[in-house]
């Protein structure tokens, strides 16, 4: 799978082993920055994946600044977007079974290399539960639909 990624200067770091560790899963990153750690700001970079899964030219992405949050609050800006700010192994199962998330945001500061590496894991192996969790998502994208 063809996976956008981007991050800040606070994700910086973790943003280059998780492209990393993506290809060890047979998945191709495509990174839409930034390419240092030198101070930037977040939306610039969030906006890049977010609008190619937005699109539907990418089914998922990934998205890392210091918190999280930053990148996360950008992304749901977005119609088709339900990003999630992952930060342990039962919001990484949930946000996918639960909620279909199809962007993940990283604390780029505050989890360990083996934690990030895990979560990272586990919300791309598993998959959306649908049934009644489908009616809850779709009452959550007529939310956008609305004039």
């Amino acid at each position: 799978m063809i996976i956008p990624i981007a991050s800040d200067h606070a994700g910086f770091e973790a943003k280059e082993k998780v492209k990393t560790w993506l290809e060890e899963m047979d998945h191709m990153p495509v990174d839409f920055g930034t390419h240092s750690d030198e101070s930037v700001d977040y939306p610039e970079f969030a906006v890049q994946v977010a609008e190619k899964v937005n699109e539907g030219e990418h089914d998922k992405g990934i998205l890392i600044c210091g918190s999280g949050q930053g990148m996360c609050m950008t992304a749901n800006k977005y119609k088709n977007v339900r990003a999630a700010l992952v930060y342990d192994d039962n919001s990484a199962k949930m946000t996918r079974q639960h909620n279909n998330a199809n962007i993940l945001c990283l604390p780029g500061r505050g989890l360990s290399e083996e934690k990030l590496k895990k979560i990272v894991k586990i919300w791309l192996n598993t998959d959306f539960d649908g049934g009644r969790h489908e009616r809850r998502v779709n009452k959550i994208h007529d939310l956008t639909n609305k004039e």
